[in-house]
């Protein structure tokens, strides 16, 4: 067992400012002997990196009678009280060697805790104590190869109302350098969320309709997934999954500059309201218990009405009602354009489940001009958010299936990152969809 002992901390729980770790990672800089012929000088060392749990952990079990929670003022894990409760940060090293992991929390006066911390699957018990005296480490770990690491932290024993307020894990070890996580505070929660993966595909001019297909395979409709398939310069639509046992389809349309989107028209059971947060515009949803492993299609409008403004409409085909559901359809001012800008993406929208991963599998696209003509669409431009290309998360992929379907993946921290801003080629399949656009409902 590793007993680490907490200097008490100085000030309130908010201000930690506490070395925990080997002297040897110590986060105040140490200086070294330069050798050489001219007079001796001092050359900085680098500080260990310390991930913060705000930007880099998750509750990958929560107890039930837990309160902890991500304080992003103070940017510390608090109020952990159940030894159910497993707090999991990844970090992803550039070459194998030895990790070295310490902790640094705080605990009041007179309390003890014990935690279980795991590298990979591979534990050791850590004992805390808020007593005086030098700060001892905690474990280093061996790491094979390089890509994500998994470190857990799960309390076993408290004599306080919580196992430590943890405000991040410093690390160290010949595995050490080149380490990426996490570490553009302003942006804790894009980087909780993961990374947004995009398709991008160019159209014909006077493109009128938008037509796509979706596979998302078996197991990979994980919560908070939203599989955007028909994008365009002024809105979007796919599905969602919302919620254990809701999903949905949406379709939604953005504000111009000058003027509000306005509802013309809606299907049977579509609820339709404005929305805010990232802009402003007009949303419709259709509840609609859509599963993993059938193919969904589906078919975006844009119509200038001749007047300075452009109608936008979205129709949904499930197999399971082997019929085309009408959406909306959305009345744009101050906007005069056939359909552009046509695009897919794959998000996270739930930062507290920005751990697991999702895939989606994009089949055919399809554009149809104002005047009837159906074009394939068979090239996409692949590309990735700030997030990713940030390095905050390396968790992505997109490009072409070996089914010849393009695809997009991220989250799950996995580690066969595609590189983004590539175009790909699927091949043509000469099969125009059978559905007849003018009997649409």
């Amino acid at each position: 067992m590793f007993d680490l002992r907490i200097q008490r901390p100085t000030r309130v729980l908010g201000q930690l400012a506490l070395s925990l770790g080997l002297l040897a990672l110590a986060s105040v800089a140490a200086s070294v002997q330069a050798a050489s012929s001219s007079p001796a000088a001092t050359v900085a060392k680098a500080p260990a990196p310390v991930v913060s749990p705000v930007g880099n952990a998750f509750f990958t079990r929560f107890g039930d009678n837990d309160g902890a929670w991500m304080d992003y003022d103070s940017r510390t894990l608090r109020d952990w009280s159940d030894p159910s409760t497993v707090i999991s940060s990844w970090v992803r090293v550039a070459q194998p060697g030895k990790l070295s992991v310490a902790l640094k929390a705080s605990l009041p006066q007179g309390g003890a805790s014990t935690l279980r911390l795991s590298v990979n699957g591979k534990s050791v018990p850590i004992k805390l104590s808020a007593v005086p005296g030098p700060v001892a480490s905690l474990a280093s770990f061996d790491i094979a190869q390089a890509g994500y690491v998994r470190i857990d932290l799960q309390g076993v024993s408290r004599t306080g109302p919580e196992f430590a307020v943890v405000s991040g894990l410093e690390l160290g070890g010949t595995a050490a350098p080149g380490l990426v996580y996490a570490n553009d505070a302003e942006n804790y929660y894009w980087s909780r969320r993961g990374p947004s993966v995009h398709l991008g595909f160019t159209t014909p001019a006077n493109t009128e309709y938008f037509y796509s297909e979706l596979t998302v395979p078996t197991g990979e409709d994980t919560l908070g997934s939203y599989f955007m398939t028909n994008g365009f310069n002024e809105g979007y639509m796919g599905v969602q999954v919302n919620g254990p046992n809701e999903r949905w389809v949406l379709f939604s349309v953005w504000d111009p500059a000058v003027g509000s989107t306005t509802l013309l028209r809606k299907g049977p059971d579509v609820i339709t309201n404005g929305f805010g947060g990232e802009g402003t515009g007009g949303q419709s949803h259709l509840v609609f218990p859509w599963v993993a492993g059938n193919t969904y299609k589906f078919i975006t409008r844009a119509r200038p009405d001749g007047q300075g403004a452009t109608d936008y409409s979205a129709w949904f085909f499930a197999p399971e009602l082997g019929q085309w559901r009408f959406i909306a359809t959305w009345h744009r001012p101050n906007t005069n354009t056939w359909l552009k800008g046509a695009y897919s993406f794959l998000e996270n929208f739930y930062d507290e489940n920005g751990f697991a991963g999702r895939r989606a599998l994009y089949g055919q696209q399809w554009a149809v001009s104002s005047t009837g003509v159906w074009t394939e669409l068979n090239k996409a431009r692949f590309t990735v958010d700030a997030t990713g290309a940030a390095k905050q998360r390396m968790d992505f992929a997109g490009g072409l299936d070996a089914s010849g379907k393009f695809y997009l993946r991220n989250g799950g921290f996995f580690n066969e990152t595609v590189p983004a801003n590539q175009n790909f080629t699927r091949p043509l399949t000469g099969m125009q969809p059978q559905v007849q656009l003018n009997t649409l409902p």
